[in-house]
């Protein structure tokens, strides 16, 4: 199940990691920003590993933007601290290995993706005999490689998101910070992120990633936890969050009172000769199964079923609502 609380992979104080592994890409602690009586983010703790894509998830206002801002060293925590790459957040030795795709952004339309590109390796510090090698590999990724002369005003909007996925790539950052990346773009385009964001992770690069597209999310993300109102209300992989939701729906006959008979499993709901069962682990279904059939039933039908990321969502979202107003 998902882990009710602000805690996400939590360490200990401090960009530590356990075991001799690597320095945790993030790392914060009871991380909490105030803006007068508003708490716009509630002591976030969280840790994650480098080289896994991380999903943010929750409703417009949940403290996502404000979390972002605060790791980045775009404004100051309240109270608690964070860590990138085991340097506090703010420090400039941090922000050179991170790669940053903002969710509203906007280029001069009268430069060209290059020329965009070699301001913002100037910026990071790219050495100049390297910029050009840098700035064609990252065009040629985002497929922008042959319009890398033309003008950014001519640009669709999902051409010009794939130019700032390529300026959040320059430099070989450790973490890449995404906010939104797949807003603007055709199923083509949204394919042809997903992977470069698997590529990112197979370079042991973290991707930490804000969506409100569900689907996207839930064919990417390795973890994944949901804010709401400044807290986190769940976390885990995508099989721990979804894990309340799995199921499975029988269709048997020749027997009398299956809801009893099957109650020990998981919740049940009859229909006639159709069963759904909620909260049932796939290793228990053959077992189920066999049980019916030893008991004299009839199994014509076994279909699994398996709860969505959004039907997840809002339900997890509605349990936190039930909660604050209890």
């Amino acid at each position: 199940m998902p882990v009710p609380s602000d805690e996400v992979g939590v360490a200990p104080r401090g960009p530590v990691a356990a075991g001799g592994d690597a320095v945790p890409a993030i790392h914060a602690v009871d991380l909490t920003k105030r803006y007068g009586h508003i708490e716009a983010l509630a002591g976030l703790s969280m840790s994650v590993p480098r080289g896994e894509i991380f999903g943010f998830l929750g409703p417009n206002g949940a403290g996502k933007t404000t979390a972002v801002k605060l790791l980045l060293g775009l404004t100051t925590p309240t109270a608690g601290d964070a860590w990138l790459l085991g340097e506090p957040i703010g420090r400039a030795q941090a922000r050179r290995r991170v790669g940053y795709l903002p969710e509203l952004f906007r280029y001069p339309a009268w430069l060209s993706p290059v020329e965009v590109l070699q301001f913002h390796c100037r910026l990071i510090g790219v050495p100049g005999s390297e910029r050009g090698a840098e700035i064609d590999s990252a065009l040629t990724i985002v497929g922008l490689r042959e319009r890398g002369r033309d003008r950014v005003g001519t640009f669709s909007k999902g051409m010009q998101q794939r130019l700032g996925l390529a300026v959040a790539m320059l430099g070989a950052p450790e973490i890449v910070f995404l906010d939104e990346p797949t807003s603007a773009l055709d199923p083509v385009g949204r394919h042809d992120v997903r992977e470069i964001i698997r590529d990112l992770r197979g370079r042991g690069t973290a991707v930490f990633l804000n969506s409100h597209l569900l689907s996207e999310v839930e064919q990417v993300c390795d973890r994944l936890a949901v804010v709401d109102r400044g807290r986190v209300i769940a976390s885990g992989t995508l099989d721990e969050i979804l894990s309340g939701g799995s199921g499975v729906r029988l269709r048997v006959t020749g027997l009398t009172g299956l809801p009893t008979l099957l109650a020990r499993w998981g919740e049940v709901v009859s229909d006639g000769e159709w069963i759904s069962m909620r909260g049932v682990a796939d290793d228990d279904v053959p077992d189920i199964v066999a049980d019916l059939v030893a008991r004299g039933g009839r199994v014509h039908a076994v279909e699994p079923q398996r709860q969505s990321l959004e039907d997840r969502f809002l339900e997890v979202l509605r349990a936190a609502d039930d909660g604050a107003a209890a």
